[in-house]
């Protein structure tokens, strides 16, 4: 089999080929296909093991079915990780040791490549009495302070970024603070943060009335539901988080409702699970199913979309006893009701095979009959599964009450009643950024197109970039069948000339045929209304969405929703660097680590420019000479960014963002991951105390551009499903 271009090829070079230690491993795509389809069938009793390996090698050829890329990447190698994405932490307990075991918990479950989610809810809240000690509580945001530097430090050691989903309720009395948090761009950069949204609080914002918010049954204060609201959209508005999760809608709809009750998400939110739950993801290829695209007899092979059904609700079944897990409970948890989230990706490229606009009534038709195909399929296999390996664990009859499974077909609740089921919930739609790119850049899961073609930049061996054009899968086929004829606009719509209805109309006709939950990102113009913005959220709850994410261009977090470059400015020289005066005056800052023995002295030197007060250098001194070295080195750069002028209050937080692998310190009631980054806390405190800003902007910018990679650096960062995504390196990360 051939990669569809370049970048694919690129892409499974540096994520999913396997090499091992002694030089073996993958030497092609059609042997990592082998590799995981062997490794799979290894499940099946040993004389029905060719034919399954032969239809799962079948299914996994050109792309038709993907795996998501911890199988693709771990299934048959010697690699000791888990091949579940994404896994729920307990139930973190309102104790320090319990808390800190916790994080040990989810420190093992990210070293081996897992994301995780936690629910803080159960945290007291800041300023509460901790009988004992006679000390005030800090409150769970000041934990998740431990979480996000771990994250950050388990991130280092390994192959893969750390992510994580942070949730707390509506009704615990630090969610203003937890709604706000985001806006400290330093804070929380490996989190994900969703609000956890029950009905009682939207009737509550429906009729004006107050809110209580409470802690261990008892009331702390209470505050007007509409007030809250508007604190919660405002953020969202602003920074595009925190996310929002109708918690009693995920639970009235759980099939598992009988034996757990769910309180977090996975980091991207497309599998809302219980304590120590795990998700473990595929999808199947919908563009590689249509067939005559572009006609008028263009139409997707059900009959074959029902097949790889089937035999994709074996394969991730199989992986759950072939997978590792990193703690136990997590093991007994997947085990006991096998848990597995079946969803698709390419559905926009299909759909505009099909002729069918994404966003309107053709296209939201085609998305449930397609979607049902997937539901029914999934639902019988199960069932014969179950016929054939045994029932889950925990599966009750009474789950076919649960509203999943009571709007089947009677032929297929027969079997389930005949059978069980084999599987305790079978389907959600998860992002599928890397994996969609491997497969030819079709579009990613449930999204619509964010862009036809653009160009992305590939870094060489040497060091030195190539440029690559990239199309969309879609637009692919139509150049090989239409030739130089511009595609028609009213098909062709992208992920920035959609209305957030559009949006929220295809979620909503997906989350009714689908299990767990959507990863799915509403985009929403830059210059949208607050007063608008805010009514997605309510039209969303009431569509039957079961949580939202949405992202609004800003000048925060950039405007990801652009492809064309904006026009180059004229290169302007290099500003020189201000020449030092005789004598400065400064300030001294004293500062106890608690791994040095000695005091650090911190001292930034001031100068005046233009009338304002400015740091023109820094020096760190120090009796403990064991940081000489670099602190100097530090010192200088850091100086020289100083005497260069324009904008510096960067500096500040690219320090405070180092960690330390060694662990951090406890500082003035928060924690700091480092030296360096207590250093940076100081520059930020100095710079705070200048009676003149430092400098302040003539006018409005322009519309600010994409967010840099943190891999290549490149201004090439989008968001899509609750992800980022570099358009130049192929970087992806769930935050």
């Amino acid at each position: 089999m051939k990669f569809a271009n370049e970048l694919a090829e690129d892409i499974w070079t540096a994520k999913y080929r396997f090499k091992s230690a002694q030089g073996g491993g993958d030497s092609s795509i059609d042997e990592t296909i082998a590799r995981v389809a062997a490794a799979v069938a290894d499940a099946e009793r040993e004389d029905i093991r060719p034919l399954w390996r032969a239809r799962f090698e079948e299914a996994l050829t050109d792309f038709r079915f993907i795996p998501a890329g911890r199988i693709f990447a771990g299934a048959g190698t010697e690699r000791a990780v888990t091949l579940f994405n994404c896994f729920v932490m307990g139930t973190v307990p309102d104790s320090l040791p319990g808390i800190f075991e916790h994080l040990r918990e989810a420190a093992v479950t990210m070293q081996q490549g897992g994301g995780a989610g936690m629910d803080f809810s159960t945290i007291r809240p800041s300023g509460s009495v901790v009988h004992g000690v006679g000390a005030e509580a800090s409150g769970p945001l000041s934990f998740m302070d431990c979480w996000d530097a771990m994250c950050r430090t388990v991130e280092s050691a390994g192959q893969r970024r750390g992510a994580m989903m942070g949730c707390l309720r509506i009704d615990h009395p630090d969610i203003e603070a937890f709604i706000d948090a985001k806006r400290d761009p330093a804070r929380f950069r490996n989190f994900n943060l969703s609000v956890l949204v029950p009905d009682a609080f939207m009737q509550a914002l429906a009729s004006g009335a107050n809110w209580p918010l409470i802690f261990d049954g008892c009331e702390i204060r209470s505050v007007p539901a509409k007030a809250l609201w508007v604190r919660l959209m405002r953020a969202t508005y602003d920074m595009a988080e925190p996310g929002v999760i109708f918690i009693d809608r995920v639970n009235e709809n759980n099939n598992l409702a009988h034996c757990e009750t769910i309180s977090a998400s996975n980091p991207c939110g497309e599998q809302m699970l219980p304590p120590y739950g795990a998700c473990l993801l595929g999808s199947i290829n919908l563009a590689r199913l249509v067939d005559n695209p572009f006609t008028s007899g263009a139409f997707l092979d059900e009959e074959e979309l029902a097949t790889l059904t089937r035999t994709a609700v074996r394969f991730l079944d199989n992986v759950i006893d072939l997978s590792r897990f990193p703690l136990p409970a997590q093991d007994a948890e997947a085990k006991a009701k096998r848990r597995i989230g079946l969803g698709i990706t390419g559905l926009a490229d299909a759909l505009l095979f099909c002729g069918a606009t994404y966003g309107r009534s053709e296209a939201i038709e085609l998305t449930r009959r397609w979607l049902g195909v997937i539901k029914r399929e999934a639902y019988r296999a199960s069932a014969l599964l179950a016929k054939e390996k045994g029932a889950f664990p925990l599966y009750k009859k009474a789950m076919l009450k649960r509203p999943n499974l009571a709007s089947l077909d009677e032929e297929t609740r027969s079997l389930i009643k005949a059978n069980g089921l084999r599987n305790g919930c079978l389907t959600s739609i998860a992002p599928t950024g890397t994996t969609s790119l491997l497969a030819g850049n079709v579009s990613s899961g449930i999204e619509p197109v964010f862009a036809y073609s653009y160009t992305r930049r590939i870094r060489q061996g040497d060091g030195s970039t190539r440029e690559q054009p990239v199309e969309d899968y879609a637009m692919q086929v139509w150049r090989q069948l239409k030739g130089d004829a511009s595609p028609p606009d009213d098909l062709f719509v992208s992920a920035q000339t959609l209305s957030p209805s559009d949006h929220l109309a295809m979620q909503a006709a997906a989350q009714a045929l689908v299990d767990s939950s959507i990863s799915k990102t509403v985009n929403c113009p830059e210059d949208i209304s607050f007063d608008a913005f805010a009514d997605v959220y309510i039209e969303g709850y009431h569509l039957g969405c079961k949580g939202l994410t949405s992202y609004r261009p800003n000048a925060v977090t950039g405007s990801i929703l652009s492809v064309a470059p904006a026009a180059k400015e004229p290169e302007k020289a290099e500003p020189p660097l201000s020449p030092r005066a005789e004598a400065l005056d400064g300030t001294t800052y004293k500062l106890r680590w608690p791994d040095s023995a000695h005091a650090v002295y911190v001292t930034i030197n001031d100068e005046q420019q233009d009338g304002d007060r400015r740091p023109f250098e820094i020096f760190v001194n120090s009796k403990n000479m064991e940081h000489y070295a670099w602190t100097l080195a530090l010192t200088r750069m850091i100086s020289a960014v100083f005497r260069r002028g324009g904008d510096i209050s960067f500096v500040a937080d690219e320090l405070k963002a180092v960690f330390d692998p060694r662990g951090g310190a406890w500082m003035h009631g928060r924690y700091v991951p480092s030296l360096p980054a207590a250093i940076g806390g100081i520059v930020e405190r100095h710079i705070g105390t200048l009676e003149v800003p430092h400098e302040a902007p003539e006018q409005r910018p322009d519309p600010a551009p994409r967010p840099a990679c943190p891999q290549c650096g490149a201004a090439s960062l989008i968001k899509v499903e609750g992800c980022s995504n570099c358009l130049d390196c192929g970087y992806s990360k769930c935050s």
